[in-house]
């Protein structure tokens, strides 16, 4: 074989390497989401469990309180990088146990952290894919999106209309920086964070009035109308920077 066809075949090679590479980001998270299902992670992360273990947990907690915060933190982290559906019982938990504004904290910077492990996860792997192959109105929004990306996450995360493992794969497909991620979530699920961890520092009465009725809590017992319609309320406020703008880039553009 000539030389040139060895080098061109070795150059393939790698590229070829390089190109599943990205993909083992991926391939570890749906292998953990998979895992923590089998092993039954689920039991362990719901109200039922907080019910069931609330005063063990939480003298374990006021015995071992900086140990138990690094051990929650981390928890916490996995949970959202691994996309598992535990991120409102989990910061119900964190209220419950270090009150609502430490929980809230641990929440905050555990979610955040998790969050941007999962979208550079999902970048590394089909971000350069959409990057390079999507046209017309789709490129515009791709445009549009990373253009204003801080507004428009900043809303999407102060109202959960979508699930969070979504968004941070959504983000992630446009093309984001993460220093953009990063600090529209941050500051984007800081509202309702600390409000659910609020609910979880009074969650005690309502696991006992569950259990006294034979029933097991759910989260919809916790978090009323107001408190919903109070999310949407500051999404449509933070919304206005970003209208206004659009409004009058359009009116420019005439």
């Amino acid at each position: 074989m000539p030389p040139s066809s060895k080098n061109g075949s070795s150059a393939g090679n790698i590229t070829s390497g390089r190109r599943a590479s990205r993909f083992i980001p991926v391939v570890i998270v749906a292998a953990g989401l998979l895992l923590g299902y089998a092993f039954g992670l689920q039991h362990y992360l719901s109200l039922g469990f907080l019910a069931e273990q609330r005063q063990a947990l939480r003298t374990y907690v006021d015995a071992n309180f900086l140990w138990s915060a690094v051990v929650f933190l981390t928890v916490y982290i996995i949970a959202v990088a691994f996309s598992f559906p535990a991120a409102s019982v989990l910061t119900i938990f964190g209220g419950f146990l270090f009150g609502w504004m430490i929980g809230g904290a641990l929440v905050a910077v555990g979610a955040t952290i998790g969050a941007s492990i999962l979208f550079l996860a999902t970048r590394s792997a089909f971000g350069g894919f959409l990057r390079h192959r999507v046209d017309g109105v789709i490129r515009r929004l791709t445009d549009g999106f990373r253009e204003n990306a801080f507004g428009y996450l900043f809303v999407i995360r102060l109202a959960p209309v979508f699930p969070f493992f979504v968004v941070n794969i959504a983000a992630a497909l446009f093309d984001i920086s993460l220093g953009r991620f990063f600090m529209a979530t941050f500051l984007g699920i800081l509202p309702g964070t600390f409000a659910y961890a609020y609910l979880g520092q009074g969650v005690d009465s309502v696991l006992i009035a569950a259990q006294a009725a034979g029933r097991e809590a759910q989260i919809s017992d916790l978090v009323t109308r107001d408190i919903t319609l109070a999310f949407f309320a500051l999404a449509l406020v933070a919304l206005i920077p970003t209208i206004v703008k659009q409004v009058r880039g359009g009116g420019g553009a005439r």
